[in-house]
């Protein structure tokens, strides 16, 4: 397998550029019980660049997102769960979007699973799987449907033992789990943990930023975020997700850097990534 150190940068932006010239994002995520996931998410997502977000949330989540990311638009699906109605109309939409991501803290009862499915049925466009996404597919993997190169599943450890039934201990173990994976799903396996492993089956790139801060909650949402927010400008999912995970972790380690690890929460990481970009040569 080929090992990738070289990281792309984020494409320029031309003097005449539009909103719509860096990415129309969805991001199918929250619910009553965590409508931080989707905030976390939309404002990772408008940091990195994304010249459009959206995302399709519960009524009771907008409130909330619309405080904390008033630039991103919403679509509600239902109350405290998706309604089918709104569901099915969701799924015609889908297909404007230059990039979905579907996870973040929807739970897992049976209207997350429709949403999931939809999302997995409706999404020809790149893909960001996470969180409750993964771990509705490990209990229903006919959800997962044929594999695809356009997506990206972003597991931690816990996550792709549901999905697989092992759980990789040693560097050498995570490389070779999560190409497996990759090889046998379809797509890009982004395997996190410290030396987050990106691979596709045939490359393998393992990361070198972060630092033990990171592990709080909504860490996962931010990358989350940062990667579809790549994906809609136009990155091939391998490449964006390698450059997703060095940002993001970059981000984690100014932020550590200015607070100290034990402080760092989420949303430190998202206030770090205007710099982080800067110094990888991109900008937001």
């Amino acid at each position: 397998m080929e090992r990738v150190r070289d990281l792309p940068r984020i494409p320029p932006r031309a003097p005449d550029a539009h909103k719509g010239d860096f990415g129309r994002v969805l991001i199918v995520a929250g619910s009553s019980e965590m409508p931080g996931a989707a905030v976390l998410a939309a404002r990772a997502a408008l940091r990195t660049g994304s010249g459009l977000v959206t995302c399709a949330v519960p009524s009771a989540v907008g409130t909330a997102l619309g405080a904390a990311a008033p630039e991103a638009t919403q679509i509600h699906i239902g109350d405290t769960r998706p309604s089918p109605p709104l569901v099915a109309a969701l799924a015609e939409l889908i297909p404007r979007f230059d990039a979905v991501a579907v996870g973040p803290g929807l739970g897992t009862l049976s209207g997350a699973r429709e949403l999931v499915v939809v999302v997995l049925s409706s999404c020809a466009k790149p893909l960001v799987l996470d969180a409750d996404a993964l771990n509705i597919i490990a209990a229903h993997p006919e959800t997962a449907g044929a594999p695809s190169p356009a997506r990206v599943w972003t597991p931690h450890p816990g996550e792709l033992e549901r999905l697989t039934g092992e759980r990789p201990r040693s560097p050498e173990e995570r490389a070779a789990a999560a190409a497996r994976f990759a090889a046998g799903r379809g797509g890009v396996c982004v395997l996190k943990g410290r030396g987050t492993v990106v691979a596709d089956g045939v490359r393998l790139f393992v990361n070198e930023t972060g630092n033990p801060g990171m592990a709080t909650a909504g860490s996962g949402d931010v990358l989350t975020g940062v990667i579809a927010s790549l994906l809609g400008q136009g990155l091939a999912p391998f490449e964006a997700a390698c450059l997703g995970v060095h940002l993001h972790g970059l981000a984690g380690d100014l932020a550590a850097a200015a607070l100290g690890e034990a402080s760092v929460i989420a949303g430190d990481m998202i206030g770090r990534l205007p710099e982080a970009i800067r110094r990888h040569g991109g900008r937001p």
